[in-house]
């Protein structure tokens, strides 16, 4: 069985994480770490990771980038590899991560959702068939609580369009402040909120006389839960490095 330390646990990630292990027997939260420390849970609650006694096999992060530090120093100290689900990092903080990858096996992804990571290989794939004969344009919409845009899911997408082809685009965010025709090499990114939406997401390539979009939609938090759960379980016995969505996929795939 598979140990875990759910950082962010009182969160609605971290409640989804646990309701889901409830009568698993394959994955435990041996301990709970969120700054709230509800004490709801069967499972130990800490504020602050550094005060977990609970040996685990990975630890498994749905709280905020801001607590990479003291997750990355734990890490170290315990030797216990980290999958990173949270968004919004900062350069240094992704450093922070990267340089954590170094010595311990870290698996990050700015999206959990193995649809999510399917979509992302099929949108690489269209951008070099259709070369530069077509606009792409990306809409994402998420509920009326959520706090960034555009979301990261959707930067995500934007960045391995831009990687598939060469790091040609720019990004450019809503056109109100823009009044010019569109350029060949913009990617257009579009933010939606409203009602409880977990996430919805299309990527539109518009060209001369058709159009193609692929989209995907949540319909809960449980396609994140599932996708950090099996991401934990596939880092537990890995070797240092940083591991992303691909690996887990290609492995899924043997």
């Amino acid at each position: 069985m598979t140990k875990i330390i759910l950082s962010g646990c009182c969160g609605k990630m971290g409640r989804s994480i646990a309701a889901r292990l409830k009568n698993s027997t394959d994955i435990m939260i041996c301990a709970g770490v969120d700054i709230a420390a509800e004490k709801y849970y069967s499972f130990p609650v800490y504020s602050t990771i550094l005060d977990v006694a609970e040996d685990a096999d990975a630890i498994v992060d749905f709280s905020h980038h801001s607590a990479v530090g003291a997750i990355s120093e734990f890490s170290k100290l315990k030797k216990i590899p980290v999958v990173f689900c949270t968004t919004g990092y900062t350069p240094e903080e992704i450093g922070v991560i990267e340089n954590l990858s170094k010595e311990i096996a870290v698996f990050r992804s700015a999206n959990m959702s193995l649809g999510v990571n399917v979509l992302l290989g099929l949108c690489k794939r269209t951008v070099g068939i259709l070369g530069d004969g077509f606009d792409i344009e990306i809409t994402e919409m998420h509920h009326n609580q959520k706090l960034d845009a555009p979301s990261g899911t959707a930067l995500l997408l934007a960045d391995g369009i831009n990687s598939a082809s060469g790091g040609k685009y720019e990004y450019v965010y809503d056109r109100h402040l823009k009044r010019a025709k569109r350029t060949t090499n913009e990617i257009g990114i579009h933010s939606l909120r409203g009602g409880n939406v977990v996430g919805e997401h299309s990527v539109i390539f518009a060209g001369n006389n058709e159009i193609l979009t692929l989209s995907h939609s949540a319909l809960s938090r449980e396609v994140f839960a599932d996708g950090a759960l099996k991401a934990a379980a596939f880092i537990a016995s890995k070797a240092p490095g940083l591991y992303s969505m691909d690996d887990l996929i290609g492995d899924l795939l043997k």
